[in-house]
């Protein structure tokens, strides 16, 4: 079968992923299992989508009840599975209204919208801006990757949408200088996962919310990778007491069923009116349920707090491994989402011979590895993928 299912992606599937060449067929707590019954560690949780582990019996119930009733209806009927998360949502974030959708693109789409139609509302000015960083990603829809400052996501798809301004990460003096009337709003992300997992500093963040209330800018942050508990607390800007204008959740939101989520407060909750914005699938019954039943898992189990405590952790293995001369020049991140800066370009190497011994874990580029457990990972799990990667970069280590 897999070798079946393998010629059929690669004639009828676009090629816009690199995959390994592997068929996954289930999937339980921290590990999926293929064809041939073989276990693999998963250290990417679907890319930090699967928070509470695979196929958690209690959201598996959940989504089966909830299909089994009612899956789908339009957003112009009345949804309680989408009022119930709307209310969790706000209290959990501090926010005052949601808008649901199916990614994280289309989240920060939704963000976008906001702050574009806040500057066209409520600045003078019609050549407003918004403020983004280098190294950021916000998604692959036209107003995503507008705000995606990377070359390699932008290039194919000049010309991109016009207002945001990009600029470099943690430069306050840059920070400070591009603030003016002008500015609708900044728009980041306080760990910069695809680009590396670079977290931006405490002092930047602080700076950045207090530029905003000065200049009636929006402060809008992006935890679609970082939201969820990944971080240690339920979302990333909660670390340092900020309160955001916007955010926009995605990722482990639906517990690896698909929802995403923008939400706002103040301001910001009122610009989208009727017919401003839309999605067909956006906040459907059987998401929200998905979504809701992840919320009572994680407080349940206190994925949050294991987080913290297994994250911390997880970097000081890989510190002993740095300290053991491995190739590695800089561990990074925060919680269960861990950067780890290579001192030689073998991370794509690194990434297929740790698959090759049941350890998925991910490149960012050719110098940087991506770690994002599910919340639920053990030490004791942490410590097997551990010695892989140990064996691995003795192995390939030029």
């Amino acid at each position: 079968m897999q070798a079946q299912v393998w010629a059929l992606d690669q004639q009828r599937l676009m090629q816009t992923y690199r995959r390994q060449p592997v068929l996954f067929v289930r999937g339980e707590g921290a590990y999926l299992y293929d064809t041939e019954g073989n276990r693999y560690l998963d250290f990417l949780a679907g890319v930090a989508v699967c928070n509470v582990g695979h196929c958690h019996p209690h959201l598996v119930a959940r989504v089966q009840q909830q299909a089994a009733q009612l899956m789908h209806i339009s957003n112009l009927l009345l949804s309680e599975p989408q009022a119930r998360l709307a209310d969790r949502l706000c209290e959990l974030t501090g926010m005052e209204r949601a808008f649901f959708c199916n990614c994280g693109a289309e989240a920060c789409e939704t963000a976008i919208k906001i702050a574009r139609k806040y500057a066209n509302t409520h600045k003078s000015t019609p050549d407003y801006e918004i403020l983004v960083l280098e190294g950021s990603f916000h998604g692959r829809t036209m107003g995503a990757v507008s705000a995606t400052i990377q070359p390699k996501y932008q290039q194919p798809f000049v010309p991109l949408l016009p207002c945001f301004r990009a600029l470099p990460r943690n430069d306050l003096s840059a920070l400070r200088e591009a603030f003016s009337e002008r500015t609708a709003a900044i728009f980041l992300e306080p760990i910069q996962g695809e680009s590396g997992v670079n977290p931006l500093t405490d002092e930047y963040l602080l700076e950045a919310q207090s530029l905003c209330q000065r200049y009636n800018a929006l402060f809008m942050i992006d935890e679609v990778q970082t939201g969820m508990g990944r971080t240690g607390k339920w979302f990333a800007y909660q670390h340092l007491g900020l309160m955001p204008d916007v955010v926009t959740l995605a990722k482990g939101l639906g517990g690896g069923f698909p929802i995403g989520a923008c939400l706002a407060r103040g301001i910001a909750a009122e610009i989208l009116q009727v017919g401003d914005h839309g999605s067909t699938f956006g906040g459907n019954p059987l998401a929200c349920t998905a979504a809701l039943a992840t919320i009572e898992i994680i407080e349940q189990e206190q994925l949050c707090e294991r987080a913290a405590r297994v994250g911390n952790y997880l970097r000081q293995r890989l510190l002993e491994l740095q300290h053991q001369d491995a190739p590695i020049q800089e561990v990074r991140g925060r919680g269960l989402l861990i950067g780890v800066q290579l001192t030689e370009p073998i991370a794509r190497t690194v990434v297929d011979k740790a698959f090759e011994q049941r350890l998925i874990i991910n490149p960012v580029g050719d110098w940087i590895l991506r770690l994002a457990p599910p919340l639920v990972i053990t030490e004791h799990e942490v410590d097997a993928a551990i010695a892989t990667l140990q064996a691995v970069l003795r192995e390939v280590r030029p």
